[in-house]
C-alpha cells in the first residue's frame, strides 16, 4: 500500500504563522496544474505499482481550486496509479471557500474526506493572524458539508495563540465538540523565523504563551477530548474510534508515499526526496524535463532515528520485534539502554512487545525521542 501527496500552493493570502511553502501568484495556476499532473504521469513508477490507498490534497490551499483543475488532477491520478476503490481521499479547506455551491461541486469529486483549516473560533484572534474566515463561517461550513454528504470531517486548531487563556481555549473546545468532527487535529502555535509572526514578537506587539500555560492548555485539550470519546491517537491527533487519518498515518508507520507539486516530500522505503520549494522552478524544471529535486539515500542509522520519531509519537508505539528485524541486535540493545531511564521514570513502558509513551510521556515527548537517538 502507499499514498499520494498533492501540494496546492494557491493562497488568497499568507497567515502571519505560516511557513509552508505557498504563494498568492493564482494567474500561475494554469501553468502549474499542468506541470503538476506531468509530474505525477512521469513519476509512476516511484511507487512500484503498489496500490494507493490514500490520496491527500493540501497547501497552500487546495480548495481555491475549481471543478476542471480537480477533474484533471484525478484524472492523471487514476490513469496512471492503481487506486483502491475504498481509498480515502482528503483535501485541505478553508471555511470561507466552502460556499453551498463549491461544496456541491466537491460532492461529485472523488474526495470522501474533508480537513478543515479552522484554528480558533475568537474573532479577534482570526483577524489578528490573517485568517480569512470568521467563527461563523467555519461553524456554518462544516454543517453545510455534513449535510453534502461528507461523513469524515477534520479540524484543525492550534491552541498558545497571542492573548489566548485557559478560559478562551475551553470555549474553543465547547465549540469544536459542538460540532462533532470525526477527526480534530490541535497543534501548538510556533514562532516560525521568517514569518510575519515571528518579527512581531521580536518587536514585541505579541507575547508567546509561556511553558506553564502551554503545558495547562494541552492536558486541557487530551483531557477534554478523551471525556467526549474522541481517542489521542498520535502527539497532536484525536480521532472518533476508527476515524484516525489513514494518509498521516502512513507517515508514522513507514509506509510509501509519492509527493507532487512545489516543496513535496516523497518517501520508498531507502531513500527520501524533496521537490524544489519555488513555483517557477518548479513549472520550469518540469516543462524542460529538468531535476526539480534532491534525493537523500537513508543508511541505518537515519532510517532507525526516523523509526524512532515515527513510531514512540503514536497509541501504536514502537514495535520490539520490528526494531530488532530491521535495524539489528546492535541499534536494537541501544534503543533499549537510552529508554530504559524514561522506562524507570514511568514516561515509557513496554507491553505487548511495544514501546510506547505513557500519559506522562506524551508532555515530554520531544525529549524522550531526542535520547533514543542515534547520535554519531
Amino acid at each position: 500500500m502507499a499514498g499520494i501527496y498533492i501540494h496546492i500552493p494557491f493562497c488568497k493570502r499568507r497567515c502571519i504563522y505560516c511557513d509552508f511553502f505557498s504563494t498568492t501568484a493564482s494567474n500561475k495556476k494554469n501553468k502549474y496544474i499542468k506541470a503538476l499532473c506531468k509530474e505525477i504521469a512521469e513519476r509512476k513508477g516511484y511507487l512500484g505499482g503498489e496500490t494507493i490507498e490514500t490520496i491527500y490534497l493540501g497547501g497552500g490551499t487546495p480548495s481555491q481550486l475549481e471543478k476542471d483543475d480537480f477533474r484533471n488532477i484525478f484524472s492523471v491520478i487514476y490513469d496512471n496509479y492503481n487506486v483502491n476503490p475504498e481509498a480515502e481521499i482528503t483535501i485541505e479547506a478553508n471555511p470561507d471557500d466552502l460556499t453551498d455551491e463549491y461544496v456541491e461541486m466537491l460532492s461529485t469529486l472523488p474526495f470522501n474526506r474533508l480537513s478543515m483549516g479552522i484554528q480558533t473560533f475568537n474573532d479577534d484572534i482570526l483577524s489578528l493572524l490573517k485568517r480569512r474566515h470568521n467563527a461563523q463561517q467555519a461553524i456554518d461550513a462544516l454543517h453545510r458539508c455534513r449535510n453534502a454528504g461528507f461523513g469524515n470531517i477534520s479540524i484543525d486548531l492550534m491552541y498558545g495563540l497571542p492573548g489566548e487563556s485557559i478560559d478562551t481555549w475551553n470555549r474553543d473546545l465547547d465549540t469544536a465538540i459542538s460540532l462533532m468532527p470525526e477527526h480534530i487535529s490541535a497543534y501548538h502555535l510556533i514562532y516560525e523565523e521568517g514569518t510575519v509572526l515571528y518579527k512581531l514578537r521580536e518587536e514585541r506587539k505579541v507575547s508567546e504563551a509561556d511553558e506553564d500555560l502551554s503545558n495547562t492548555l494541552f492536558e486541557t485539550l487530551i483531557s477534554r477530548l478523551k471525556e467526549n470519546g474522541y481517542i489521542h491517537y498520535e502527539i497532536s491527533n484525536f480521532c472518533r474510534p476508527g476515524m484516525h487519518s489513514r494518509h498521516n498515518s502512513s507517515y508514522w508507520t513507514g509506509i510509501k508515499y509519492l509527493g507532487c507539486g512545489p516543496s513535496a516530500h516523497s518517501y520508498n522505503g531507502h531513500s527520501r526526496q524533496w521537490n524544489v520549494s519555488s513555483l517557477e522552478k518548479y513549472i520550469d524544471g518540469i516543462n524542460r524535463g529538468t531535476d526539480i529535486s534532491e534525493i537523500e539515500e537513508l543508511d541505518i542509522y537515519t532510517r532507525y532515528n526516523d523509526f524512532v520519531i515515527t513510531t514512540i509519537r503514536t497509541v501504536w508505539g514502537m514495535p520490539l520485534d520490528k526494531l530488532k528485524t530491521e535495524y539489528g541486535e546492535k541499534m536494537y540493545y541501544y534503543c533499549m539502554k537510552m529508554a530504559q531511564p524514561h522506562i524507570d521514570q514511568g514516561t515509557l513502558e513496554i507491553k505487548d512487545n511495544t514501546l510506547k509513551l505513557t500519559p506522562n510521556g506524551i508532555f515530554i515527548s520531544d525529549g524522550i525521542m531526542s535520547d533514543m537517538l542515534w547520535v554519531e
